[in-house]
């Protein structure tokens, strides 16, 4: 706006100028040496004009050649170096392609024609990485570490070589590393917890995690669940330790951070049926058997029962169990099993018979086996089922 506005001020200016010297022309007089120039005003303003113009081509025609060479220099140096970013461009290319000859090719060039030794020594190291040439891309990775715009880089380099090698301790190192260069980066965050899990390492693998949730790392989406089964697997050795109270605090955690993990509610039930509290573990487990029925949640509602309860007690409390989930298969299955203990046949029967398919699961065919060995003392059918649990029964059979 404010370039336009003076515009338009200095076209006054001239427009004004050319009226007062038309109106008024005025005139002016040389006089040198003999020498006696007359003319008007308008003539000497047209010719201090044309002077000014003639002075200022003069001067950029002699900047111009004064500044040929560097100029002519500066667009060779322009030239090669955008021929080396795209060999750069074309090596990395091929390195992605597993194209060995030409990333190596591209490779050459480019440090042949960038004199920026960072960016072609990554290119360098890849290529030798894919070449096989591990101490090679040793070296490259390592000569990274010392500029700080490549130092991640090269640690990632390194990296993925110990990773090939096995050598786990020294990608822990390196992973560890890597986050204290750039702290919170997502998949530095991914491997160090992978690394650690290895390892067993449990208590630092659900620190890192508390340290990514903390810091935005990973989402939370991600991150609660992965924490809550790091806490589970430090539970069950906890818990193989004898350390049971401290197996039920990191269960608890695990369930509060997340309320799908079977484990978690299963392991928490137990312990606080050992503990004397046979109702409370049976609510959890009915709470999470509303959700998500499993078998290993039938197996610890059985097992928390309070002391003294008899085979027909424990179909009463799988029944309440039907009644939480009665469209989920596994809630029959589970009353099935109960009924089968206790030698209630056509209860078991029924609910078996609920569930069946054309096409059923082992679990299905195991029960199916028990029924009819204890029911009828039927081997042979019980034999049948149990070959088609282990996908060993043969066509003409399944047919019938």
């Amino acid at each position: 706006m404010f370039r336009a506005i003076l515009i338009f001020v200095k076209i006054g200016i001239i427009v004004t100028a050319g009226i007062l010297l038309t109106e008024y022309p005025g005139e002016f007089v040389i006089d040198w040496q003999g020498w006696r120039i007359e003319s008007s005003l308008v003539v000497l303003a047209l010719a201090v004009v044309i002077a000014a113009i003639l002075i200022a081509m003069l001067t950029r025609l002699v900047t111009g050649v004064l500044h040929a060479p560097k100029h002519f220099i500066d667009a060779r140096r322009s030239a090669r170096r955008e021929r080396g970013y795209k060999a750069l461009t074309q090596g990395l290319v091929a390195v992605a392609a597993g194209d060995t000859a030409e990333a190596r090719k591209q490779s050459k060039r480019a440090e042949a024609l960038i004199s920026d030794p960072p960016l072609t020594r990554l290119l360098a190291a890849q290529t030798a990485q894919l070449d096989g040439k591990t101490e090679a891309a040793h070296d490259y990775f390592t000569e990274m570490l010392q500029d700080p715009n490549t130092a991640f880089l090269g640690i990632r380099g390194l990296l993925t070589q110990a990773l090939n090698e096995g050598d786990l301790a020294e990608a822990r190192r390196l992973t560890e590393q890597a986050n204290k260069l750039r702290p919170g980066t997502p998949w530095v965050v991914r491997q160090l917890i992978d690394l650690q899990r290895r390892e067993r390492n449990w208590g630092a693998a659900v620190d890192t995690v508390a340290e990514a949730i903390k810091r935005k790392s990973l989402p939370e989406s991600e991150a609660k669940p992965l924490k809550a089964t790091l806490l589970m697997a430090q539970a069950q050795e906890k818990y193989s330790a004898g350390l049971k109270d401290t197996a039920l605090k990191l269960a608890t955690e695990a369930h509060k951070l997340d309320v799908t993990l079977i484990s978690a509610t299963a392991m928490m039930a137990r312990l606080l049926a050992e503990k004397g509290k046979q109702t409370k573990a049976a609510k959890l487990i009915e709470e999470c058997w509303a959700r998500t029925p499993d078998p290993v949640l039938a197996r610890a509602f059985a097992d928390v029962a309070p002391p003294g309860t008899d085979d027909l007690a424990q179909v009463r409390r799988f029944e309440t169990l039907l009644s939480l989930n009665p469209g989920d298969p596994e809630s029959h299955m589970a009353l099935a099993e109960a009924s089968l203990k206790a030698g209630l046949w056509g209860e078991a029967r029924n609910h078996l018979s609920k569930v069946m398919t054309d096409d059923p699961e082992p679990r299905l065919c195991r029960l199916m086996a028990m029924l009819e060995e204890s029911e009828h003392g039927d081997l042979e059918a019980a034999r049948q089922w149990l070959a088609k649990a282990s996908g060993d029964l043969p066509a003409e059979t399944e047919a019938a």
